[in-house]
């Protein structure tokens, strides 16, 4: 019996160490499903391109630049040609007197029209300049709320790849805690049988195993969604998941802190704001025009004639035409001049307000980010350490309950430990990746 039990500690002693060796969460790539693996890089070209927010602020800024050509335009006269035939119904022979007679004049239903006006604005107070500096102002925050878009929407497209790298990562975990599980269970099963303990044993590690199987199934559901939601947010009519790659970067950021604090005093939510500040300002100052006269001109040339076809023959119009030129100047609309006057300011004030919170956000987002990353990777260093300690004393606790020098329970503790030094490293690298992109987001370029 004794040379039994040397036995099986023995079996057992060298199961727990080759199951201690392997027990890195992110080692072991569990299944996609048929997903089709996608790098970052290309993750986030698609995200650029098929974003619904990135879409639609190309269509507002495709929108502006139309406003700035028609802007232009207005200083062009503007041109119409128009052209008509008209027929009487009931038609009949047509008579004219002359010198007392009635003569009679063959029938000629048709008449026919055509005309060419052309009008331009001589002055209108400004008002088409300053109608194209508020277009030429609102292309350029159309633009740069684009990049702003386009940044949000890779910031997106990165936090959701990351999501599935840590659902991974978590199923692999989620694998190594079920295979220790199951070797917890046959120690105590082949001890139990042995009599060296007693039934409690057993059930412990078999609830331990059913604990490890919901963790599986859990882990495998939260890897499935981060790979529908990933292949949504770009666009991808295929179903995608994260390529296998290294996303945590380098240890240090290759900026200082000052140096990062000018980028994003100047990055893409700054720059936006003082942008529509722009617009609102250019705005405000078109206002005044309302105030003083519109000089225009126009000339007209019309022909007018009779027939009895459809379509004239020859040419049988009689021609006249016009210039004219005209000066107004409202003196008073019902203070419509002056609401509109209000509302712009407003619009201004809140704009100014706006950049202003804008900049300090900047500020607090800095913070906020940098303090993130730094900590995320002071955690991922203590919990690689913690992971590491975790799988030693997990191999000492199973030799120790090998020789009978420990419970199962200890064992067990030793691996919930271990188990939950796994997913803090996890989440510790996952909060350093959405960190650094946040950053980037920040300052409008890669880090």
């Amino acid at each position: 019996m004794l040379r039994f039990q040397l036995l099986l500690a023995s079996l057992l002693l060298n199961a727990g160490v080759a199951a201690a060796q392997g027990t890195a969460p992110d080692t072991t790539t569990a299944p996609d499903d048929g997903a089709v693996p996608i790098p970052l890089t290309r993750v986030v070209e698609l995200a650029e391109h098929n974003a619904t927010q990135v879409i639609q602020a190309q269509g507002q800024t495709r929108t502006r630049n139309a406003a700035v050509r028609s802007a232009y335009a207005a200083f062009i006269p503007s041109l119409t040609v128009s052209a008509g035939g008209t027929r009487q119904l009931p038609s009949g022979a047509r008579t004219r007197i002359e010198n007392g007679q009635v003569i009679t004049l063959p029938p000629q239903p048709w008449s026919y029209a055509m005309g060419l006006n052309a009008s331009v604005d001589l002055f209108d107070g400004g008002r088409r300049i300053f109608d194209l500096q508020q277009a030429r102002a609102s292309a350029g925050a159309a633009r740069v709320h684009e990049t702003t878009a386009r940044y949000a929407a890779v910031l997106d497209a990165k936090q959701q790849f990351f999501n599935v790298l840590a659902a991974r990562e978590s199923e692999s975990a989620a694998r190594t805690q079920l295979e220790q599980a199951e070797l917890d269970l046959r120690s105590s099963t082949a001890r139990v049988l042995a009599r060296t303990v007693t039934r409690s044993d057993s059930l412990r590690a078999e609830i331990q195993v059913r604990n490890a199987r919901i963790a599986v199934t859990e882990a495998r559901t939260s890897r499935m969604i981060a790979n529908a939601a990933l292949s949504q947010l770009i666009g991808s009519t295929q179903l995608v998941t994260a390529a296998e790659t290294d996303t945590l970067g380098p240890p240090e950021l290759p900026l200082d802190e000052p140096a990062l604090r000018t980028l994003v005093e100047h990055g893409p939510a700054v720059a936006e704001a003082q942008a529509n500040l722009d617009a609102a300002r250019a705005s405000r100052r078109g206002s005044w025009s309302g105030y003083l006269p519109t000089l225009t001109t126009s000339y007209s040339r019309n022909g007018n004639a009779v027939g009895d076809a459809l379509f004239p023959s020859g040419d049988p119009f009689t021609y006249s035409g016009a210039l004219r030129l005209s000066v107004s100047l409202p003196l008073f609309n019902q203070l419509q001049r002056e609401e509109q006057r209000t509302d712009l300011d407003v619009a201004a004030d809140n704009a100014a307000a706006e950049l202003r919170d804008a900049q300090l956000a900047a500020r607090l987002n800095l913070a906020t980010a940098l303090g993130a990353w730094r900590s995320a990777r002071e955690r991922v260093d203590l919990q690689t350490a913690s992971v590491l300690a975790g799988i030693e004393d997990l191999r000492v606790q199973q030799q120790r309950y090998a020789v009978g020098g420990s419970t199962l329970l200890d064992v067990l503790t030793s691996q919930t430990q271990l188990d939950q030094a796994r997913r803090d490293l996890i989440r510790a690298r996952y909060d350093q990746r959405v960190a650094r992109a946040q950053l980037e987001a920040l300052a409008g370029r890669s880090l």
